[in-house]
């Protein structure tokens, strides 16, 4: 709900308001969050076969982490301007990435 919410708030309230570079930046965030809200159902689905799995909730959290790093620095990035909140955006890429391989090897040991 929450990446569509965002989605809507950035196509009609940010457009106009933000340069095409910023709003660049602002898809993105949503087109990763969107990616990875799929990804924590997937965590879901897989953990209701594999419930003893630490790979698997590990693999949840860290989705879940990324999306507020790695989309979170970019939405606020997008509406304040603030080039500083960069920095934190590849720590959310990192996370994601962790959670894909932890997934992956949970899937691959069950």
């Amino acid at each position: 709900m929450l990446v569509v919410v965002l989605g809507a708030f950035g196509a009609h309230a940010l457009r106009a308001r933000i340069p095409a570079e910023l709003m660049a930046s602002y898809q993105t965030g949503i087109l990763y969050h969107l990616f990875h809200a799929l990804g924590l159902l997937a965590v879901g689905l897989i953990a209701a076969h594999l419930p003893a799995s630490g790979l698997v909730r590990a693999a949840g959290w860290l989705m879940l982490v990324g999306t507020v790093l790695f989309s979170g620095s970019l939405y606020v990035l997008a509406i304040s301007g603030v080039r500083a909140l960069g920095a934190v955006t590849p720590f959310g890429g990192f996370a994601f990435i962790a959670a894909w391989l932890l997934l992956a090897v949970a899937l691959f040991r069950s």
